[in-house]
């Protein structure tokens, strides 16, 4: 028999904007798919009508795009019903019948200030809050006379007292659960709207997932959805819970810590693939310590490598492999990156050129515009430095540029003839005057980029500086 391909899914709700520990579950979803020759699937789970919102669900769905996140089904792959959990309420209510009529949901008609009070004093009594079974006691024809009678009430699913449960979860081994300890829970909420664990788990059954990488905090939720699933008779996908995305000081990840949404990287310039390999070895060990695309990512991903601890988001890291994403960007992708971030300050003519030159010494677009304002703006501030190389020094620098152009090994040899100054004392005084920086790039690259006048008056105004802070002529 064929082995069943594996079949993906990131499942998130539009009720705010895509958070960093939320794109490594879809990252790691994505990965395991592609590993495996697979699917991936993006289902919106947006039943919250009051929190969730259009503009937020074409965010995130830009947001996985922007990291070269792509699905067989979803947004653009399909009719709504198939993705959109707002569109498949018939879809539910076909199996919340079903579990009504084989006596394995009932309606709650409890009051939300009487499931706080039954919580508190379970609390209270050092027991797990758990619903009582109130409502399981109801005959069937008092529970339709008060439903006839427009009470309100919810569906919940009636747990079996049965025999403790083992699940395999594909990062944690085996897991136990004792059915009888988890009290009957709510599948719909009181005004109609299905509950997360209801539609989420029948779902995945229904598109055919076949396996779930999700965040710890949702382990509670498994043995609950086997249970409904079982109930249903629908197939249940092998489950995986990571450790949970944090900060530096060990808290889950937030905006507190900085750039906890994907948005704020996307403003400050941070590249896609650099996120993408960051977050990829995040609870996740990776043996290529290179710059990796998104397919070999995929090819080097594993679930026998993928931790169980929190793991931790160091901004450092994230810089690291911006660097290295920033410094490998091909001239179209690094035009496309930087072009616009400079076109009001480098002529155009120029763009390339000057891209091409400073790509080594740009980590974020706001160094890219720094160096722009260096080689095309306004001359740096004065600097002791600048005064105390002399007058005869930039004499020489300048009469042997006018010779040699950017030919800096030739400058370099002219002004040590003439002045004896070489080495360190050459370039340092010299970038200084030039560029108000002791580090950047290349004095070729400088010096070629620099316009000619620029360099005219930078270096008679380190002359100047001399003659004004030594008296030399």
């Amino acid at each position: 028999m064929a082995e069943t391909p594996i079949r993906t899914r990131f499942a998130p709700s539009p009720t705010g904007r895509l958070h960093l520990g939320n794109l490594r579950v879809a990252l790691f979803n994505w990965l395991l798919a592609r590993a495996g020759g697979g699917e991936f699937l993006l289902r919106i789970e947006d039943t919250d009508r009051e929190r969730g919102s259009e503009a937020a669900m074409h965010a995130l769905v830009a947001e996985l795009r922007w990291l070269g996140l792509d699905w067989t089904q979803g947004p653009d792959q399909g009719e709504d019903s198939s993705w959109r959990q707002s569109a498949r309420d018939q879809v539910y209510q076909h199996y919340y019948e079903a579990l009504v009529a084989s006596g394995r949901a009932y309606p709650c008609f409890c009051s939300e200030q009487r499931l706080a009070r039954m919580r508190k004093r379970q609390l209270s009594a050092g027991e797990a809050p758990r619903y009582d079974g109130t409502c399981a006691a109801l005959s069937l024809s008092e529970a339709r006379e008060r439903l006839a009678a427009g009470e309100p009430a919810a569906l919940r699913f009636a747990v079996p007292d049965r025999d403790a449960g083992v699940w395999t979860d594909l990062v944690r081994g085996e897991q136990h659960y004792q059915p009888s300890l988890l009290g009957d829970f709510v599948i719909r909420r009181t005004d109609g709207t299905p509950a997360f664990l209801f539609c989420n788990a029948v779902d995945d059954a229904l598109t055919g997932v076949t396996h779930v990488l999700r965040g710890e905090d949702h382990l509670a939720n498994t043995p609950r959805q086997l249970l409904l699933l079982e109930a249903l008779e629908l197939s249940a996908p092998d489950y995986g819970h990571t450790g949970l995305l944090v900060g530096e000081d060990g808290t889950p990840l937030s905006k507190r810590h900085g750039h906890a949404a994907v948005a704020d990287l996307r403003e400050a310039g941070y590249l896609p693939l650099a996120v993408a390999n960051t977050l990829a070895r995040l609870g996740h060990t990776l043996e290529a310590e290179s710059l990796l695309d998104l397919p070999e990512l995929a090819a080097h991903f594993s679930l026998q490598r993928l931790g169980r601890g929190p793991a931790r988001f160091d901004p450092g890291h994230l810089g690291h492999w911006q660097r290295l994403a920033a410094h490998a960007l091909p001239p179209q992708q690094l035009q496309q990156w930087l072009g616009a971030v400079v076109q009001d300050m480098v002529p155009a003519a120029e763009q390339a050129r000057f891209l091409d030159g400073i790509q080594a010494n740009v980590v974020l677009p706001a160094d890219a515009r720094y160096w722009a304002g260096v080689i095309y703006g306004d001359d740096p501030s004065p600097d002791e430095e600048v005064r105390a190389a002399g007058a005869g020094f930039y004499r020489a620098a300048l009469s042997a540029w006018r010779e040699h152009g950017a030919d800096t090994r030739a400058i370099a040899e002219a002004v040590r003839e003439a002045t004896g100054v070489g080495g360190r004392a050459f370039f340092r005084p010299l970038r200084l005057a030039l560029t108000g920086n002791a580090e950047g790039p290349a004095m070729d690259t400088l010096l070629a980029l620099l316009p000619a006048e620029t360099i005219e008056r930078r270096l008679g105004r380190g002359e100047q500086l001399s003659v004004t802070a030594t008296g030399e002529n």
